[in-house]
């Protein structure tokens, strides 16, 4: 029973003194007193059924007080001859009414009604949400508007102080004075946000990372007040240490040894992110870097076969690849080689690949968000930035080249809710995604025509 005082440090060991030797012996764990029969248990361990199954009761009532599921009271057997207090249940408390979870619901706004309204009123707080995206696609600037907007009161904000947490490099104060000077809401805000409510630190490496989210962040999130704490970016130091040649705190390890101790490792950060959301009711939101996607030979959606021949996947076109004659809306749906991949799933949560009938330029723009599947699990939401490029008329000369290449003349860019727990997601491609601009002023969505369905791509000043 080496595990039950890790699982539970106030379980009253003293009082099962006599049977914890041989559960020991016979390798029982904590998770065998919680989950499997009392009887099994004290025929494997050769013990008195009644003595295990008291046991049993004990751990099962100090985990419930301790994670807060039952009324605060003391378990059972607590009061011992020595007059000492067994396990309470001192934790924030998952079982709270349905007015409770209002009066505690908070939320960081984006500044801009339509973003906030996909964002279902905008960051929450008690979660992480991840905002990832390629260079370029407006991260920095979505975690600043954060960083002012936090300190705003309600509904807007949290009228409170924050923390922003680099890996790569310093906060940008000028781009934030900037903004203080021009947005609209930030002008006409009382009081406004200064640059002095802003706490910010800089971790190199994964060490003092480490150091800093475990120790000294719940201090000062005790000691100002934060409300909204900003990591840019989660990706930089893991992908430092871990995938850089004899990268891995061990030296020697083999390739998938390494990758398990960075699996490892980012459980444990998510696991140190979500209590301290959940405990203190603040918003984390993380920063994730994207890299390419290389598919190996399925597409983004599922192929389709249909009396007229084979449908060519539709990652290979838009919808006039489609032979004549064939009923596209009525043809069934062939899976893939393997529809449990990685590869086949990823499309519904990474943010990219989901689109039904992409274009070229889409299927070459393909993106995975860093640190893998393990990560993705340990995120309430996940906001993907999309940006592509708008090509306008003429070519730029090229030596190589005699036709010379397409004009760039803008980037569009899109916010996309890929899952969330307070809002609906987007849906696949960038159809429903709201399409925003980064202008001096901040981010502000981009209007839609009067039909809704053709977007106003303004004017071409829109390139921060």
């Amino acid at each position: 029973m080496t595990d039950l005082i890790a699982v539970l440090p106030g379980f009253p060991t003293q009082q099962y003194v006599r049977l914890l030797p041989s559960l020991e012996k016979h390798q029982v764990t904590t998770a065998d007193l919680l989950t499997q029969d009392c009887t099994e248990i004290a025929k494997r361990a050769s013990l008195p059924i009644l003595d295990v199954k008291r046991l049993c009761n004990a751990v099962l009532d100090a985990l419930q007080a301790s994670l807060g599921v039952k009324e605060d009271e003391q378990v059972e057997g607590n009061g011992d001859q020595d007059g000492n207090t067994a396990l309470r249940g001192t934790g924030a408390s998952l079982r709270r009414s349905g007015e409770a979870l209002v009066s505690s619901w908070g939320t960081v706004s984006t500044l801009d009604e339509d973003l906030d309204r996909a964002l279902g009123g905008g960051v929450p707080t008690g979660h992480i949400t991840e905002v990832t995206g390629e260079s370029g696609a407006g991260k920095t600037q979505f975690l600043l508007t954060l960083l002012l907007a936090a300190q705003l009161p309600a509904p807007r904000g949290l009228s409170s102080n924050v923390l922003y947490i680099s890996t790569e490099s310093a906060l940008p104060t000028s781009r934030l004075s900037q903004l203080l000077l021009t947005h609209p809401v930030l002008l006409a805000a009382d009081p406004k946000p200064t640059l002095d409510s802003v706490i910010s630190i800089v971790t190199p490496d994964l060490e003092s990372q480490d150091h800093i989210l475990r120790f000294q962040v719940p201090v000062a999130v005790r000691r100002h007040g934060i409300r909204l704490i900003i990591l840019d970016s989660v990706a930089a130091n893991y992908r430092a240490e871990f995938e850089r040649p004899g990268g891995g705190v061990a030296s020697g390890q083999t390739s998938g040894a390494n990758m398990a101790q960075r699996s490892s490792e980012l459980v444990k950060l998510g696991q140190l992110l979500r209590e301290l959301a959940r405990k203190q009711n603040i918003a984390v939101v993380v920063a994730n870097q994207v890299a390419d996607r290389f598919s190996g030979g399925g597409g983004p959606l599922a192929r389709r076969s249909g009396p007229g021949g084979a449908i060519p996947d539709s990652s290979i076109g838009p919808m006039s690849s489609i032979p004549m004659g064939t009923d596209a809306g009525n043809t069934a749906f062939r899976s893939t080689i393997d529809p449990m991949s990685l590869d086949h799933q990823q499309r519904w949560f990474t943010g990219w690949g989901d689109d039904p009938y992409p274009s070229q330029l889409a299927l070459k723009s393909l993106k995975t968000p860093s640190l893998g599947l393990i990560w993705t699990t340990q995120i309430s939401c996940r906001i993907a930035l999309i940006k592509r490029p708008v090509y306008g008329p003429g070519l730029v000369a090229d030596e190589e080249n005699e036709r010379g290449e397409p004009v760039l003349r803008k980037w569009r860019r899109w916010m996309k809710v890929v899952f969330a727990p307070h809002a609906a997601p987007s849906g696949p491609g960038v159809l429903d995604a709201v399409e925003f601009e980064i202008k001096g002023e901040g981010l502000a969505a981009v209007k839609k025509k009067g039909n809704g369905k053709g977007v106003d791509e303004g004017d071409d000043d829109d390139d921060f």
